[in-house]
């Protein structure tokens, strides 16, 4: 399960056992805006035992490292060996490459977008690399870029946030929904069921007493499951007497939604 990813600053030892009982799926040693230059070695040097520490509470141990043309290489060659490779500020596929050419074998890379530059290259990005499982789009950045201001309602990313899943999902990439940037819970829900309701099965977040709430917004709940158990089971039966299509609750079940409701049931059984 990855629904949410949990950025945290990297020379922060108390942050890190914070992150640890957050319940976060995965945990992102943050080493660009998080953390300072002049804190940066600093923060390479406990990687390891933060990337231990976040193993053993049962989430996946990921780092994101500068742009290979500022201190990416120094943060590469300082850190232990995570789960997954973040880059921030990525906008063309040729900065992917390079990072798989300096990132250990193996490892899985999500680039992050984090400009207008960067979103209209979404798909490109996202086939640059065969080790590219995901890509994140950003809030702080992406907003400054478009010279506008964040907001709690995020009317301001609307666009950018629907066009990147839909070039995600082209790409065959998981798309990583943006982080809601303030402190209210409330707020971080509701903003956690809009991505959803988009199409977003992974949420970013800075805040980790945010965690479970949003894990649990990305989970699927009781009601959710036995609906697609039922849409499941009126297709099967109308295709079992010849018909093309079911009807459930004025819902005309066709093949799109009879697919959607079978991977709904198999990622609860894989969970």
């Amino acid at each position: 399960m990855r629904r949410t990813w949990l950025f945290v600053p990297g020379a922060d030892p108390a942050a890190h056992e914070a992150a640890a009982r957050s319940g976060a799926d995965v945990i992102v040693l943050e080493l660009e805006d998080f953390t300072p230059p002049a804190l940066r070695k600093r923060a390479r040097s406990l990687s390891g035992a933060a990337f231990t520490r976040w193993r053993k509470a049962g989430a996946l141990a990921a780092v994101r490292v500068n742009p290979l043309e500022g201190e990416g290489l120094d943060d590469l060659a300082g850190i232990a060996r995570p789960d997954v490779l973040m880059m921030s500020k990525v906008d063309t596929p040729e900065q992917v490459q390079r990072l798989e050419a300096a990132a250990p074998p193996g490892v899985e890379l999500v680039p992050n977008i984090e400009s207008a530059a960067g979103l209209v290259r979404t798909m490109e990005i996202g086939r640059a690399s065969k080790r590219v499982s995901a890509l994140l789009v950003a809030s702080e950045d992406m907003v400054a870029d478009l010279g506008t201001e964040r907001s709690r309602g995020g009317e301001e990313l609307a666009y950018v946030r629907s066009r990147f899943l839909v070039e995600c999902r082209a790409a065959g990439v998981e798309a990583i929904d943006c982080p809601y940037t303030y402190s209210d819970l409330k707020g971080a829900v509701a903003d956690a069921r809009y991505a959803k309701r988009l199409g977003y099965r992974m949420k970013s977040l800075v805040d980790p007493s945010h965690a479970k709430a949003l894990n649990a917004v990305f989970s699927p709940r009781a009601r959710e499951l036995a609906h697609a158990r039922k849409l499941v089971a009126a297709f099967e039966r109308a295709r079992a007497a010849g018909r093309e299509r079911a009807k459930v609750d004025g819902l005309l079940v066709e093949v799109p939604i009879y697919a959607a409701a079978k991977r709904l049931l198999a990622s609860a059984a894989r969970s």
